[in-house]
């Protein structure tokens, strides 16, 4: 309570103010604090005083409640307006509706788990898909949801507490393969080739992995092999060429020698393939397709970790058989517009509207089924992009690589 009896003239208030008056009292609750102050005005008629009187009383309300100058103008202006002081704080009587409800969250949190938190624009594109395109009505408000707020989902605690982790090669003058960049000018069929290695172990060499991307599409098809050499590349690098559905018109590749030899030229030749290009010197971005997908496909899927060599075989079937369908026919992936700018350069923009599965930016292609292989029609390929939704394709994807890495762990435990 505020011991503030001794008070009762405006004479003992400007005593105690100029420190001759004593005075105990004690912080109390708000509401109290408040109360004390509309009887303190009404007790000394605040509003017939005269302005230095009410003067004198604001700096003593201040001084016995610790209130700024502020608080009290805007509480005395309360008591002028209402007759009375109250907390004006607290949830507004009628808030916001949520848009957004906790299962929309938690159905989120399955998406991403299932397809292992790809950026922004990929899973708003996945929530239309599956709304739109699969039925799912589940999805119907996360259809419609933006970039920003989707990040703000998975900031949630409700988000939280469902999910809740190359060396360059020397340069070397070889004539083999026409040192540019290739020019696809929109026609589909010009790969770009990498290989990522699975990791070492205690000086011993993991598998390798081989990732074919096509620049305009961005159809991808990944395979597995023991090592780089002859015997085992060529036949898994024909086998993927051969898997795109498209007839495949140039091959570029970095500097590296599995690729930049006799051998695969002659392969690439025995496949009527009429380009083969290799990066320019100090122009990193010529093969910055399929590097890229190296850290957001490969990486992603596979990690860093360790893997035999022995295990090429069952990886290379999890890769070629489960991953590639995956990436084709159910990932978004961001395909740019090229503008001209006031300087005249050419900048490419990644709008959201241009967002789309490999297989859905084949189809939008002019004269679409004019690049497709004979004996093979987008009925066919129709027929494979929509027999299951994007979420059971992952799901299948997530069980397909949890038997695989359960195999591949269970025999490396040491026996008991």
């Amino acid at each position: 309570m505020l011991k503030t009896q001794g008070l009762q003239r405006l004479e003992q208030i400007r005593a105690f103010l100029e420190g001759s008056q004593p005075l105990g009292f004690t912080a109390p609750a708000r509401d109290a604090v408040y109360d004390w102050i509309a009887g303190e005005l009404r007790r000394l008629q605040y509003t017939r005083l005269s302005k230095a009187d009410k003067g004198l009383v604001r700096r003593y309300l201040e001084k016995v409640t610790g209130l700024s100058r502020a608080q009290v103008s805007r509480l005395i202006k309360q008591f002028r307006d209402s007759g009375q002081i109250r907390d004006h704080r607290g949830p507004p009587a009628k808030p916001f509706a949520r848009r957004y409800t906790p299962e929309d969250v938690r159905l989120l949190g399955e998406l991403d788990a299932l397809h292992a938190t790809l950026s922004g624009p990929a899973t708003r594109k996945l929530c239309e898909r599956a709304y739109r395109l699969f039925g799912d009505t589940r999805y119907a408000r996360l259809a419609e949801i933006s970039n920003g707020h989707l990040y703000n989902l998975r900031r949630s605690r409700t988000y939280q507490r469902y999910r809740g982790a190359v060396d360059k090669t020397r340069p070397v003058k070889v004539n083999i393969g026409e040192r540019r960049k290739p020019r696809p000018e929109g026609r589909p069929g010009f790969l770009r080739v990498d290989s990522v290695h699975q990791g070492d172990l205690d000086g011993i060499k993991g598998l390798y992995h081989i990732n074919l991307v096509d620049e305009v599409t961005q159809f991808q098809f990944l395979g597995s092999l023991e090592r780089i050499a002859e015997h085992f590349l060529l036949p898994l690098l024909e086998a993927l060429i051969e898997a795109f559905p498209f007839a495949v018109l140039g091959f570029h590749a970095d500097n590296g020698s599995e690729y930049i030899n006799k051998r695969v030229a002659a392969l690439l030749e025995k496949l009527h393939i009429q380009e083969f290009t290799k990066s320019r010197a100090r122009r990193t971005n010529d093969n910055a397709l399929v590097e890229s997908k190296n850290g957001s496909v490969v990486r992603k899927h596979l990690g860093y970790a360790h893997i035999p060599r022995r295990f090429a075989t069952a990886v290379n079937a999890f890769t070629q058989g489960v991953l590639s369908p995956y990436l084709n026919f159910h990932r978004p992936c961001f395909f740019p517009t090229e503008e001209v700018d006031p300087r005249g350069r050419l900048r490419k923009r990644y709008r959201y509207e241009q967002m789309m599965t490999p297989y859905e930016k084949l189809k939008s292609l002019p004269d679409a089924h004019q690049h497709l292989k004979p004996n093979i029609t987008f009925e066919q390929l129709d027929a494979r992009a929509y027999s299951i939704s994007d979420n059971e394709a992952a799901q299948r994807l997530i069980q397909a690589r949890a038997e695989l890495f359960r195999a591949i762990n269970k025999t490396q435990k040491p026996a008991a």
